[in-house]
């Protein structure tokens, strides 16, 4: 993920300081695997991790509080176990108050009690493997969390963070992850785990791999390369059958512009039980900056891949992002031609930001697609802003929503779902009965400075390609800034919605839950994943 230059990367630093925890022993390199330009532009957990064990580059007015972490850590080293937790619950089970962003969910269709959720969770900087990537399990709809844990190292290689869960028809739980050396960034690869709900509902949690008994490494990068922002989406395509997709950045160091990197989107397809796999395809073609890649499986068993190019962040130049498309048809993994889906000149920028909030936040497109009159229609959902203040500072951005009903080669008019005020971060969903669900962060109900954050989910008319309805589905405005660890730093590059037959499954980020963090003074706010579950 492209994001701001030094802020995020010292944090983790601080978690690690704070808990006593050793970082790795670096292995030997003769080449890094990204270069400094490239890795102020990738996943948010690759940057700090790859920074834990440098603490001395952390920015000079954090140090002390970093020494004093320190010493409190020496002092404290077992965190009170008690936590107090007043309104709505978490879906996780942390009593030491660290964060966990970035929330993907998925459920069992047509039995929605049964649910995943996905999170970078900072409790991995406890784990002596330097796992990252959370998956926490309900049994009964998101109110109590059933079993949790990290998803375990591949090849000795530790899950990094990026989480994408999904489920088939067959109620098979998927998780995605990117896995990397904490320290080195090198090896680089993105990690496939299957499970089912059974398994994860009886396992002892944790690390254990008995909870994941099918996981392997789909792509593995070869060295100055590293692979970021994988999604997944499993489906049945064709005479493949039961197929699981993946679609990945693929950053290169290269010396051919002042970053220091170029960029390719590329994707793989494996079998259902993942025994076999591709070799990496490529998919973006002739742009040499591009983030951002999204797959889905149309009800007509065709594969439609969305991603970003980005104009003018190497040139150091204002940023364009240009959306686009290809398709593979049912059961091939062959794409068609590469159609642009929309340009927008007023993306929330890399390197920029909302003009109330502090976090990392860039334009991502996301894609859905449904049955409509006999055909596929392909829907395309992305944030910009309305006004871009010395063209970094996000004003007032909107939600945006297209649709083609020809693989892409045409697109109509965007439509805004959004309804004033700053709103970012779109999720969109089917729910198996032809209906869409889609849901974003806004800051409109804080009506004076726009820095309070609230959810809003849509129910998306598919033939109009318009909202229908908006709800606020958070009760209280979330202060974003307030989690002890991150500040208003990150919250994730993401989160998500999941639909099914009228009913949506919003697992987002908050800090509502007050903790005493390391087990240290009052109960203070700090950020925690969220599971809300409202009809749409």
């Amino acid at each position: 993920m492209h994001g701001r230059r030094s802020l995020p990367l010292s944090l983790g630093v601080a978690c690690l300081v704070a808990l006593g925890v050793a970082p790795p022993a670096a292995m030997s390199r003769t080449q890094q695997p990204l270069s400094p330009g490239a890795l102020q532009h990738a996943s948010q957990p690759v940057a700090v991790r790859a920074w834990i064990a440098r603490p001395s580059a952390a920015p000079a007015p954090l140090q002390q509080r970093f020494r004093q972490l320190r010493a409190l850590a020496g002092s404290h080293p077992s965190p009170a176990r008690e936590a107090v937790a007043p309104g709505a619950a978490p879906l996780n089970h942390d009593e030491i108050g660290l964060p966990q962003n970035e929330e993907s969910v998925t459920a069992c269709r047509g039995d929605t009690r049964r649910v995943l959720g996905g999170t970078n969770d900072y409790r991995g900087l406890l784990d002596p493997q330097q796992n990252f990537t959370g998956w926490h399990y309900s049994s009964d709809g998101g109110a109590s969390v059933a079993n949790e844990g990290l998803l375990p190292a591949l090849d000795g290689i530790p899950s990094g963070g990026d989480p994408v869960d999904v489920a088939d028809k067959a109620c098979q739980l998927f998780a995605g992850s990117l896995n990397y050396d904490p320290v080195d960034l090198f090896p680089s690869a993105i990690g496939v785990y299957r499970s089912d709900p059974e398994t994860l509902a009886s396992c002892p949690g944790g690390t254990a791999g008995s909870c994941w008994p099918r996981r392997r490494i789909v792509a593995r990068a070869p060295e100055g390369h590293f692979y970021d922002k994988e999604w997944i989406y499993a489906g049945s395509s064709g005479d493949a059958g039961n197929v699981v997709w993946v679609v990945f950045s693929d950053f290169k160091n290269t010396d051919a512009n002042p970053a220091g990197f170029t960029a390719q989107i590329l994707a793989v397809r494996c079998t259902a039980d993942l025994n076999r796999c591709t070799r990496p395809i490529p998919i973006s073609l002739n742009d040499p900056d591009v983030q951002f890649g999204d797959v889905t499986i149309g009800p007509d068993g065709s594969t439609y891949v969305t991603w970003s190019a980005i104009q003018g962040e190497l040139e150091g130049t204002p940023q364009t992002f240009v959306h686009k498309i290809r398709v593979a048809p049912p059961g091939s993994t062959t794409f068609g031609p590469e159609h642009v889906v929309a340009v927008e000149p007023n993306a929330i920028p890399f390197g920029g930001a909302l003009h109330a909030n502090d976090f990392r936040v860039a334009t991502y497109p996301k894609n859905e697609v449904v049955q409509n009159g006999g055909l596929p229609r392909v829907f395309v959902t992305w944030d910009a802003c309305e006004f871009r203040l010395m063209d970094r500072v996000c004003e007032e951005p909107v939600i945006k929503l297209t649709h083609s009903d020809d693989s892409g080669a045409t697109w109509s008019e965007p439509s805004l779902l959004s309804r004033g005020g700053d709103n970012y971060f779109p999720t969109i969903s089917q729910d198996g009965a032809g209906r869409l669900a889609e849901a974003w962060y806004t800051n409109r109900y804080d009506r004076t400075f726009h820095n309070r954050q609230d959810v809003e989910l849509a129910s998306v008319d598919p033939q109009l390609g318009a909202a229908t309805g908006v709800a606020r589905i958070t009760r209280e405005s979330n202060e974003p800034e307030a989690d002890p660890t991150l500040g208003g730093l990150f919250i994730g590059d993401y989160f998500e919605v999941f639909a099914d037959r009228g009913t949506a499954l919003t697992h987002f980020n908050a800090n509502y839950r007050s903790v005493p963090v390391l087990g240290e003074g009052l109960p203070i706010p700090q950020q925690d994943n969220f599971l809300s579950r409202d009809p749409f």
